[in-house]
C-alpha cells in the first residue's frame, strides 16, 4: 500500500492498543488503561495495569516515527516517565539473538537498569521483578 511512515507508525501503536485489550482480557484481574495517571493507582492497589500506549504515545510524540522505534524505546519511554526504578522486556526468542531497537539506547533513563528474557523463559519473571 505503501504507506507513509508516519501512518505504519500510529497504525503499530494502534496495534499495540489492540493487544492491550486481548492481554487485559485474559489476564485475571488485569485493568486495561491508557492514561499514565491509572498506572500509579493500579500498582498501589496491587492490581495489573495493561497499558494501551496509543493515546499517550500521540500526546507526548517523543519518538522518531519510523520502524527504528519499537515497543523496546516505548517500554524505556514509559518506564522513565513513570520514574520505574526497573525494567523487564520479554522478548519473544531468546535473548541472546534479540537486539533492542536502534532508539532505545537514546529513550532508556540512563540510570534505569534493564534485563531481556525470553518468553521461554518465563519462569524467571518472578525473579526479575522482585530485583
Amino acid at each position: 500500500m505503501k504507506l507513509s511512515a508516519e501512518a505504519a507508525h500510529w497504525m503499530a501503536i494502534l496495534g499495540m492498543d489492540q493487544y492491550a485489550h486481548v492481554l487485559a482480557d485474559l489476564m485475571p484481574g488485569a485493568v486495561l488503561v491508557d492514561d499514565p495517571g491509572e498506572i500509579g493507582e493500579l500498582l498501589t492497589a496491587t492490581r495489573l495495569a495493561v497499558l494501551a500506549p496509543s493515546r499517550w504515545m500521540r500526546s507526548a510524540d517523543v519518538l522518531p516515527h519510523s520502524w527504528n522505534a519499537t515497543g523496546d524505546s516505548i517500554a524505556a519511554f514509559v518506564a522513565g516517565a513513570l520514574g520505574a526504578t526497573r525494567l523487564v522486556l520479554v522478548k519473544p526468542v531468546a535473548v541472546a539473538t534479540e537486539p533492542l531497537d536502534p532508539c532505545f539506547a537514546a529513550t532508556v533513563p540512563a540510570d534505569l537498569p534493564y534485563d531481556l528474557i525470553g518468553c521461554e523463559c518465563l519462569e524467571q519473571l518472578e525473579a526479575q521483578l522482585r530485583m
